[in-house]
This record gives structure tokens, C-alpha cells and sequence, in this order.
């Protein structure tokens, strides 16, 4: 799936400036207010709760009342539980079943992409838990139609034994997968920076994705999580900050725009602050910078 419609004035496409919405209410109807509140140009929704392991169905209403907003990129967020290099029998089959959940809930509702964290070993060799990531999601992307949404592999942040954090680490899941044409990236700029990518140094950035791209090919990276950061690079620590408000800065973001590598991929911001204009101004912020 192409990742945005959305063109300038005989230029590059635009990259859509969204954020991952609350959706009480229904996907459409709370998530469509929320959009709308902050000026968002894509959304991102959970589509079960994220720290469970329950399936719930969806309403065809609403399905469809999101399915129906051409203009509007939505993204699907799979469980924060989800783990497929874990050591637990239990847990890799929960992890199949709740990925292959939010696939078919992300075709439902027509998004683009389905947003999977890269995972940890846990207790087992790193090795071990790469065979497992191959024996458990290649037959999920098999699965996926053509019409179906991408599984965009999200790196952390370098905390425990997690499998990827740096972008070069994506190498060996995009061998693992066999570079499935289904397989794409998201990339967290707050888990890159805290993996030790130094975004905010000048041409970070840029060099950060010129380096993704050597490692996993060119049209792979579909989506971006915008998030500066509260802790320094190479911290290991997720936590998130508002645009321009943490150690990233807001320069590095402006120079992720211009990379021709992000041209038309969606940014959507997962920032503090639970009333709207916290991320109404985020998202200001971020189309200042793309567009200036």
C-alpha cells in the first residue's frame, strides 16, 4: 500500500501529520472527534487493549465510518504483550493470536499498517529467539491479502534484551522474514535517540535513516512515531516528550522531512498530555517544520 495520497504543488508527497487517537466511544466516533480536535491527517488506534490478551470484535459502523476516510491514513498499534522471542510456549501463541487480530481488525477498518514491537529474548540466546520470530510471524505475513495491511517491526529502545534497537539491527528480522513484501518499519524517533542514534546532533537524523535504508532496502519505512525525548541518547529509557520540549529538539524533525526516504510517510505522535491541546500544538509544531 502506498503511504500517502496526500502530494504538494508538483513536488514530493507531503508526509501526513497525525496522532495515535483514544477511542472511547467507538473507533470512528471517538477516534474521528479526536482527529478532528487537533487537526490530525492520519490516526493510529488500538484496536483491543494493549496490555491484555483479549480479542474483542469490532462494529461494523464504525468499521466502515473509518474504512470510508480515504483522506485519512489510520495505522493499527498491536498489545504492548506481544513478544514472539519469548521463551514462554504461552506467550508466543498469545502473540500469534493477537497479531493476526489486529491484521484482520486492521483490514476492517482499511488501515495501512499494523504496528508490531521488535520484541525481547528475555532468558534465551538471541538465537533461539530469532527462530522464533521466523517460525511465528512469516505465517502471519503469509496470511496478509493485497489489500491487507503492511506489519510495520517498530525497534525499542535498548532497554533488557530487547532484539532490535538500533536500525542496523533490523537486518537479521528482514533476513529471517525473507524480506517479505508485506514487512515494513516504523521508526520511533524517542526509541532511536534512546538506542543511541543521536538525532539531534547535526545530520543525525539523516544519517540515521540513510542507515536504515542500507540495512533494509529502499520503500520499507511506512510509518514514523514523532516523539521527542525527556531522557539523553543512548539512555535506554522510553519515555516521551512533547515536540521540541525534550533532548531531540524540534530541528531534527524538520530534517526527517526533508529526507527523500520519508517522503509521504505519515508521522504520528504518541506525546503527553491527555486533553487536546497538547497534542494540538504537537502537531502544529510538526507541520511548521514540514512545511516551512
Amino acid at each position: 500500500m502506498a503511504s500517502s495520497s496526500v502530494t504538494s504543488s508538483g513536488a514530493s508527497p507531503v508526509c501526513p501529520v497525525g496522532a495515535h487517537v483514544p477511542v472511547a466511544g467507538g473507533l470512528a466516533t471517538g477516534g474521528l472527534k479526536y482527529a478532528a480536535q487537533i487537526g490530525a491527517e492520519a490516526v493510529q488506534v488500538f484496536v483491543s487493549n494493549p496490555r491484555g490478551w483479549a480479542l474483542p470484535e469490532g462494529r461494523a459502523d464504525e468499521d466502515a465510518r473509518l474504512r470510508e476516510r480515504a483522506d485519512l491514513p489510520v495505522y493499527v498499534h498491536a498489545a504492548y504483550l506481544v513478544n514472539f522471542g519469548s521463551p514462554s510456549a504461552d506467550t508466543l501463541a498469545k502473540s500469534a493470536a493477537s497479531v493476526r487480530h489486529a491484521l484482520r481488525r486492521g483490514r476492517a477498518v482499511g488501515a495501512r499498517g499494523v504496528v508490531v514491537h521488535t520484541g525481547s529474548a528475555v532468558s534465551q540466546p538471541y538465537e533461539d529467539a530469532m527462530r522464533q520470530v521466523r517460525e511465528h510471524v512469516l505465517p502471519l505475513l503469509e496470511e496478509i491479502p493485497d489489500d491487507g495491511p503492511d506489519l510495520l517491526l517498530e525497534p525499542m529502545a535498548g532497554q533488557g534484551r530487547m532484539l532490535c534497537a538500533q536500525v542496523q539491527q533490523l537486518g537479521p528480522f528482514f533476513e529471517a522474514l525473507e524480506h517479505h513484501p508485506k514487512l515494513g518499519v516504523c521508526f520511533d524517533t524517542c526509541h532511536a535517540f534512546a538506542a543511541g542514534h543521536d538525532l539531534a546532533a547535526p545530520g543525525g537524523a539523516a544519517a540515521t535513516i540513510d542507515a536504515l535504508v542500507d540495512t533494509v532496502g529502499e520503500g520499507r519505512l511506512r510509518l514514523v512515531h514523532a516523539n521527542d525525548s525527556k531522557d539523553a541518547c543512548g539512555s535506554a529509557k522510553d519515555r516521551h516528550e512533547n515536540i521540541g520540549a525534550g533532548r531531540i529538539g524540534e530541528a531534527p524533525f524538520a530534517e526527517l522531512f526533508r529526507h527523500p526516504a520519508v517522503a509521504g510517510v505519515p508521522f504520528i505522535i504518541e506525546t503527553p498530555g491527555r486533553a487536546p491541546e497538547p497534542h494540538r500544538k504537537d502537531i502544529e509544531t510538526l507541520k511548521r517544520l514540514r512545511d516551512g
